[in-house]
């Protein structure tokens, strides 16, 4: 009884042991060092390093690789957040020319209400409400501008955003064109060079 005790235990420990080292096998080849996150990439050079002492030995062209997809990483993202930063602050002007403009109305308007009922306007007198309906009328003006121009604005992005997929599609046919036609021109002059081959031989 305390035989097959112990061999239960054993079988039972070996197994465990096969699946363990078959997940972490798992985790390992799921690692690149040409693909995935750069994250991924630093743990493929540490996982498959050599072990010396307490050191670990990593081949010189896998840190090559992996500082080049590192510097490749961070200047797409330095790109990124200098246009990101560009537009940013393009709009946060035009805001807040929008902003100055809405203030010096609503300025106006409470200059406007604290001076009588009636007030010359372009040489013309006005009434209060008259003169209110009017101050409203440029705000909502300068609203809906403010309105154009941030639809203009994403359907320019999106326009833009067409275009250089289009324009990418169009450069991958132009690319296989070109191939296409290398291979057949590189078909003709063997054909040719075959029939003058075939002459020379006669």
């Amino acid at each position: 009884m305390k035989y097959f005790k112990t061999l239960f235990l054993t079988t039972l420990c070996i197994l465990s042991f096969t699946t363990l080292i078959a997940q972490e096998t798992t985790e390992e080849d799921k690692l690149s060092l040409n693909e995935g996150s750069i994250d991924n990439q630093f743990e493929f050079v540490i996982q498959r390093s050599n072990n010396y002492q307490e050191y670990k030995v990593v081949k010189k062209n896998w840190l090559y690789t992996l500082k080049a997809h590192t510097l490749d990483s961070l200047k797409a993202i330095h790109k990124d957040l200098a246009d990101t930063q560009a537009i940013v602050d393009k709009q946060a002007l035009e805001i807040t020319e929008l902003k100055s403009n809405l203030t010096n109305t609503k300025d106006t308007l409470d200059k406007t209400n604290l001076e009588k009922d009636s007030m010359a306007l372009f040489g013309m007198q006005m009434s209060k409400g008259g003169y209110n309906v009017l101050m409203w009328s440029i705000i909502g003006g300068l609203f809906a501008l403010l309105l154009l121009f941030i639809y203009k604005f994403k359907n320019s992005n999106a326009i833009t955003k067409q275009a250089k997929k289009s324009l990418a599609e169009t450069e991958e046919e132009f690319e296989e064109h070109r191939r296409t036609a290398l291979e057949r021109e590189q078909k003709v002059r063997r054909q040719l060079q075959d029939e003058i081959n075939k002459q020379k031989g006669i």
